[in-house]
């Protein structure tokens, strides 16, 4: 599950702020993709559409990296069942 959230997270990243896919890993930070604290919430709420799940406040603030926003995702979603 992880590689195929990490896909989505990728091509989201790419097609809403013209990062270059090649440019995405999981330990990009979102300080190496220039990615402002704006970018970075915009991104979470993409993807939280596009997942269908919400993640919480308290871990959202921990989000710096792709990573981080994958675990994210896939903690929400497994809580989500």
């Amino acid at each position: 599950m992880e590689e195929r959230v990490f896909q989505k997270v990728r091509d989201i990243l790419s097609e809403k702020k013209g990062v270059s896919t090649d440019a995405i890993s999981m330990d990009s930070s979102f300080e190496e993709l220039e990615l402002d604290s704006l970018d970075a919430v915009e991104l979470i709420a993409d993807l939280e559409e596009a997942f269908g799940v919400n993640v919480p406040n308290t871990d959202l603030q921990k989000v710096r990296t792709i990573r981080d926003a994958v675990e994210g995702l896939g903690k929400a979603m497994e809580a989500k069942g």
